[in-house]
């Protein structure tokens, strides 16, 4: 099968105006859109069009186009109770609107409660590769159990890995302690808010009732009201995986796997309601094979997030090189460059490239350096012109 001349489209994630990297620097690192947001909007509300328009002439009078915005932030409220959360939806929906009619046209949005992309540690050391993000289980159950001290958290893990928490904690530090706590609550980049450990608790336990299929089920409700917004407006809804795609804190995830996916687009069928491949996400669980979920779903992928990461058998991982990891990138390229029938080029963006030696006194954003994702862009491009040649 032959692909189209020019199959996917280099796009940068950039956190505005206050972001470190500059637009004329993402133009130099060879990618040709941005995917942005305004990321100092509250959640649960309407974006206003002025704003909009700003971001939008900031992007082009540097020559680049805004094509995809990540995210519009999922207020807790929907995840709860679907479009029974009608402010909440209807300012979703007005979002869309306003960024439909500023030409932005692909809306990545995910759907984990309470925390975005968690991670335990930012500074991840990996030998001749700079220092990377890392889940580590046995840590996240340090700060489950004995931090947060959520209640009957000892009964969502195995007896090895909680032996193997009791241990690591008796030898933690108070302030190695508010360090791991910190890395898993405080917020990062495209999260919507942070917490304190008391707000966690609150949190977990206003979800505590949910179940996968009731989360699912808020999911559908939601998709029902906005789906049939997005297809009159030419709007392409790509949902990001969870990350980590499992269960945190006792709570349901319900982007975690094929069988999720396949849920997700049968809910509402139209070319609307799409996904966001980000194989780094559902590269954290061996069970999901990439190539085979980028073959299945090609109809319904509208964007790309390329990364790898590294598995350990315990369901830790760290985020590694693109084509170091446990997840087979070529085989996804090649799954991506051979859907022929799309009418314009996918955008992909490089994600969470490492904190690389030169940089480690630059002021970025944790996984957000510079260096680390014009590494993996380049290696991107590499691999995409080789594939099409």
């Amino acid at each position: 099968m032959t692909p189209n001349p020019a199959p996917l489209k280099p796009v940068w994630r950039w956190f505005g105006p206050r972001d470190p990297i500059s637009l004329d620097q993402i133009k130099q690192a060879g990618a040709t859109g941005i995917v942005t947001a305004l990321h100092d909007q509250p959640a649960g509300t309407a974006w206003p069009r002025t704003e909009v328009a700003k971001i939008k002439q900031m992007i082009e009078d540097h020559d680049l186009t805004w094509d995809v915005c990540e995210s519009i932030w999922m207020p807790d409220a929907i995840k709860l109770k679907g479009s029974a959360a009608r402010s909440e939806v209807d300012a979703w929906v007005q979002t869309m609107r306003v960024l439909s009619n500023a030409g932005v046209k692909t809306i990545c949005y995910n759907f984990m409660p309470l925390l975005d992309w968690t991670r335990t540690d930012l500074d991840f050391h990996v030998p001749g590769r700079g220092k990377a993000l890392r889940f580590d289980m046995v840590d996240f159950i340090v700060f489950d159990v004995h931090i947060l001290e959520r209640s009957d958290a000892d009964g969502d893990y195995p007896a090895d890995l909680l032996s193997a928490a009791h241990q690591r904690h008796a030898q933690m530090t108070p302030d190695e302690d508010g360090a791991l706590a910190r890395n898993i609550i405080a917020g990062l980049p495209g999260s919507a808010s942070s917490f304190s450990v008391s707000q966690l608790k609150s949190g977990i336990e206003s979800f505590s009732h949910l179940s996968h299929a009731d989360l699912r089920d808020n999911l559908a409700s939601f998709l029902g009201v906005v789906v049939p917004e997005a297809e009159a407006l030419g709007i392409k809804l790509a949902i990001h995986p969870d990350d980590p795609p499992l269960p945190l804190f006792g709570l349901p995830r319900c982007v975690s796997t094929a069988a999720d996916l396949r849920a997700i687009v049968d809910a509402q069928p139209s070319p609307a309601n799409g996904l966001t491949l980000c194989t780094g996400s559902l590269g954290a669980r061996a069970d999901n094979d990439l190539s085979s979920i980028a073959k299945e779903f090609a109809a319904q992928i509208h964007f790309a997030h390329l990364r790898n990461v590294k598995r350990d058998p315990n369901g830790s991982f760290y985020e590694s090189s693109v084509f170091e990891g446990s997840v087979d990138m070529i085989g996804v390229l090649r799954a991506l460059l051979a859907i022929s029938e799309r009418q314009c080029a996918l955008p992909f963006r490089p994600d969470h490239g490492h904190l690389l030696d030169f940089e480690r006194n630059v002021r970025s954003n944790p996984g957000y350096s510079y260096l680390g994702r014009l590494k993996g862009l380049s290696e991107l491009h590499g691999a995409i012109k080789a594939l099409t040649s």
